[in-house]
């Protein structure tokens, strides 16, 4: 099976802070709308609403930094690593939780260890990064360790209060929390004049996180957990399903779904979405026709669309 990576409209906002201000690093080894996506932003809005600091959706109440997630669990198993975001010293470590969704059945009681496994670094000046949710057993630094800007601290996870795969960094100064997409913001949101990122990182409204084929509806649970592409479409298959994972959805948004195969073959579906939500998957497809597959190339493709302008778009072949 053959994929083509995300096509993602995406908005660049702010420039570099001040020279006196510190500029920090992605915190995790991965690009950016391709391997991870930032769901989760600092929420700007003092009241029990929230806002991003760009006056949208994407993160909720009293939500403290920015959370950079991978698509799915098997890729956080693959390994994705954690890096220092500034040169500094580690104050405190935690290690030893599991990885386990905390809305799964079997998920521990955290004890107030919402951040799961993590750590703090002194940066100096009052600044300091803090990481959560690593993967068990995978921290490489210790308390009193001095670390440059890039160096890996351990492994993106599922430990603490969460439900997807992802590092959440906070920034701090002087105790206060900070936006580094807005540091200036002063608890509103809008256009902001700075940013503390060292490299532009540009705003994302939401976007696919994955698309595959299959012969039935599949699971969510299986779809988070990293379904694995099929090789070929069987001649007996009973369907041919096209799926579509997707982040930061709103109500009114669209997911179309086409699929083009051998001798004519044709399908597709618009499905819209009524709510917002975190994280969603939809699927479309046929049932198998009477004389079997027709033997040659499938190619689907999945469009996420916001009021008729493409968010992103994915596509991928499979043949019998």
């Amino acid at each position: 099976m053959r994929r083509i990576l995300s096509f993602i409209i995406a908005i660049t906002f702010a420039a570099p802070a001040a020279a006196k201000d510190p500029l920090f690093s992605l915190p995790i080894d991965c690009v950016l709308g391709e391997t991870c996506f930032i769901q989760n932003y600092v929420d700007s809005d003092p009241t029990p609403n929230a806002r991003d600091h760009t006056c949208g959706p994407l993160t909720y109440d009293g939500h403290k930094g920015t959370d950079i997630r991978v698509a799915t669990l098997a890729e956080m198993k693959a390994g994705v690593t954690v890096l220092a975001t500034a040169p500094g010293t580690v104050r405190a470590t935690r290690d030893g939780l599991p990885d386990i969704a905390s809305n799964a059945p079997n998920a521990p009681d955290l004890n107030g260890k919402d951040c799961g496994n993590g750590l703090v670094i002194s940066h100096g000046d009052g600044w300091e990064s803090q990481y959560c949710h690593m993967r068990n057993g995978s921290i490489t630094v210790e308390k009193g360790q001095r670390v440059a800007k890039g160096t890996a601290l351990g492994l993106v996870g599922l430990s603490g209060r969460t439900e997807f795969p992802h590092i959440h960094m906070s920034l701090r100064h002087n105790g206060v929390v900070v936006d580094p997409f807005s540091p200036d913001a002063a608890g509103q949101c809008g256009p902001s004049e700075t940013t503390l990122w060292q490299d532009p990182i540009t705003y994302t409204a939401g976007a696919l996180l994955d698309i595959g084929f299959s012969e039935g509806v599949p699971k969510f649970d299986d779809i988070k957990a990293g379904l694995e592409d099929a090789d070929s479409l069987a001649a007996n298959a009973a369907g041919l399903v096209l799926w579509g994972y997707a982040f930061g959805t709103r109500a009114g948004d669209t997911m179309t779904f086409k699929i083009t195969g051998p001798e004519g073959w044709r399908h597709s579906q618009i499905v819209e979405f009524t709510k917002p939500q975190a994280q969603v998957f939809r699927a479309s497809g046929r049932k198998k026709p009477k004389n079997g597959w027709p033997l040659g190339v499938y190619e689907g493709v999945v469009t996420f669309e916001r009021n008729g302008t493409v968010l992103s778009t994915q596509s991928l072949t499979t043949s019998r």
